[in-house]
């Protein structure tokens, strides 16, 4: 493990060097927001959409600390009730990055330039990116944690030369994710990368359902680790920055991580017996 790969991942975990001014998508008639630098032309753009039972606003940090690194930031708002359209949210959020892309922002001094245009979500958003990158060419998809969906996203993922950025936690095996499906059938180049002692609803900020259960939590080392990643891999795919080159070389170790082989076999696990058990069974 480098040096230079602890310190880049140290100084993406911070806020970068832009002040980020946020903004109302509704007044283009897209409920949602958008996070910009304070200024810039032909800046990168990323279009993120929300997990299930969610919010843009649960993910406040997440896209405020990419937009401090350089880049328009947007987020539909909608899709927020238990039965979503997955299909309608993909369609949010091409109208989305249509919006940030045609239109000067802020006080007309903020462009996105659009051949530099990436699509993101959470859970069940990861599939609606995935839907909405097979219906226009990007220059990336992030898929953060990526939950089942329908369509279901590994259906979609071998029309896709994009390349993808896959992230998971240690539930990557659950019914909850469809991440190592989603990586496997993917057709372009792709990146598996599992953050070790993560759960796939540890980025959500200030979530409270369902917590009393054990299920939902912040998890403040998930997210910090999430944002590094994701915004060096956006470096270095939208603005080819080599610097960030590890955060797509499946070969770099980066701490507390593991790149994942989807197509590798999934060792099954040895039932582990309590005392108790093992006297039942001597007994039977």
């Amino acid at each position: 493990m480098s040096v230079s790969v602890k310190s880049l991942l140290s100084t993406l975990s911070a806020r970068g060097p832009h002040r980020v001014l946020r903004g109302n998508l509704g007044i283009a008639g897209q409920p949602g927001v958008v996070y910009t630098p304070e200024s810039g032309l032909n800046l990168p753009a990323v279009a993120f959409a929300h997990g299930w039972l969610t919010s843009a606003e649960n993910y406040k940090g997440l896209l405020e600390h990419v937009a401090s690194w350089g880049f328009v930031v947007a987020a539909p708002d909608t899709e927020r009730g238990p039965i979503p359209s997955h299909l309608d949210l993909g369609a949010d959020l091409l109208t989305t990055l249509d919006i940030v892309s045609k239109v000067r922002l802020g006080d007309g001094t903020i462009s996105v330039r659009p051949d530099r245009l990436a699509l993101a979500g959470h859970g069940m958003g990861a599939g609606a990116a995935v839907i909405a990158a097979a219906q226009r060419r990007v220059a990336a998809v992030a898929a953060l944690f990526p939950a089942p969906t329908s369509p279901a996203a590994q259906n979609i993922a071998p029309e896709l030369d994009t390349p993808g950025l896959i992230l998971s936690g240690d539930d990557l095996d659950s019914v909850s994710s469809d991440a190592r499906a989603l990586a496997a059938a993917w057709a372009g180049p792709s990146l598996l990368r599992r953050i070790d002692g993560a759960s796939h609803n540890g980025i959500i900020e200030g979530r409270r359902l369902f917590a009393a259960l054990g299920a939902g939590r912040y998890e403040h080392k998930t997210e910090k680790a999430t944002r590094a990643l994701l915004t060096g891999y956006l470096l270095n795919t939208l603005l080819g920055d080599k610097t960030y080159a590890p955060f797509t070389d499946p070969t770099a170790e980066i701490p507390h991580t593991t790149v994942i082989d989807p197509t590798a076999e999934v060792e099954a696990e040895t039932p582990k017996l309590s005392l108790g058990t093992v006297a039942k069974l001597i007994r039977g």
